[in-house]
């Protein structure tokens, strides 16, 4: 995207010389890609939205941020994660391993979540399941919920794009979203310095190690199994979104340096993921460190971050 700095030089220039206002032009540029989309959500008398996006998109806090701007316009909005629609455990289908396959689309109980649809666009009116992971049981009645005109439900998740959930559905009352990294960082030949993919993978990293007491080394071992399931479950629909969100914050690099060296440097050079951490160490060495201090309480950035340099409760 041409208002993106997407080369290392210019990113570096910035991050020395005006780190705030650097951080500052990143936080509006998503801001108004945000407002944009709620502008054309409230224009357009839609009251689902679909919100897709690969692993470490930023999905949680784009979904958060719709509602937020949403209820700010005087409407109710109201997110519903698709893990909320998985099947009780002991009706999941087992992958090859033998364990239970969370990705796929059966994973959901698609008949519930087609009534909660149909109900909410055609009557304004359904029941919300949870789902409680720790039983692996889910509740379908536990939150109800009517809508009045204005008021827009969005459904979050891997799947939201799939054919098989929104094609029954009055088109005209959906909005579908896709939210992902779409853009390299250059260095200044041209060259890729750093993937979509790998910038996800650093964003991932860290919320894992935050959020999730992960280990570089398990968030490596899974990484392969997130994309397959993006490829197979995700890139085939992504072209069906009405809008497409880039959620790059081209200071990212300079904020994740110091924490997610730190973390590689954790890899043992005699184990299997030392090749991949020094993949990445050789990727984010040229960027400028800045402080995690510096990035605002309420940036997409700190779903990965934690608040305050700590993860959030």
């Amino acid at each position: 995207m041409a208002d993106v700095l997407n080369h290392v030089k210019d990113i570096n220039t910035c991050a020395r010389q005006e780190p705030e206002s650097f951080i500052r032009r990143a936080e509006t540029r998503y801001d108004e890609l945000l407002n944009q989309t709620v502008e054309r959500i409230f224009r357009g008398g839609v009251n689902v939205v679909l919100l897709a996006g690969p692993s470490s998109s930023g999905k949680t806090t784009t979904a958060d941020k719709i509602q937020q701007k949403l209820t700010a316009k005087g409407h109710i909005a109201y997110t519903v994660s698709l893990d909320d629609f998985y099947k009780n455990r002991n009706e999941f289908v087992l992958d090859e391993d033998g364990k239970p396959d969370y990705e796929t689309v059966s994973a959901l109980e698609l008949d519930l979540l087609n009534r909660v649809l149909v109900d909410l666009t055609e009557h304004g009116h359904c029941f919300l399941p949870r789902y409680d992971f720790i039983e692996g049981k889910r509740r379908d009645d536990a939150l109800e919920i009517q809508l009045v005109p204005g008021d827009v439900v969005i459904f979050e998740g891997l799947h939201a794009l799939n054919p098989v959930i929104s094609d029954r559905l009055p088109q005209d009352a959906l909005m579908k979203l896709y939210v992902s990294v779409s853009t390299r960082i250059y260095r200044g030949d041209e060259t890729v310095q750093m993937t979509k993919r790998d910038l996800r993978l650093v964003r991932r990293m860290i919320r894992d190690y935050h959020f999730r007491s992960s280990t570089v080394e398990n968030t490596f071992s899974l990484w392969d199994k997130v994309l397959e399931g993006e490829e197979k479950y995700l890139s085939p629909y992504k072209y069906n979104a009405d809008i497409q969100l880039d959620t790059i914050h081209n200071y990212e690099p300079c904020v994740f340096r110091s924490e997610a060296l730190r973390l590689l440097d954790t890899v043992s050079e005699t184990g299997e993921w030392f090749p991949e951490a020094c993949r990445l160490r050789k990727e984010l060495d040229p960027f400028e460190a800045l402080p995690s201090a510096i990035v605002p309480q309420d940036s997409l950035m700190r779903e990965f971050l934690g608040h305050d340099g700590k993860a959030a409760e």
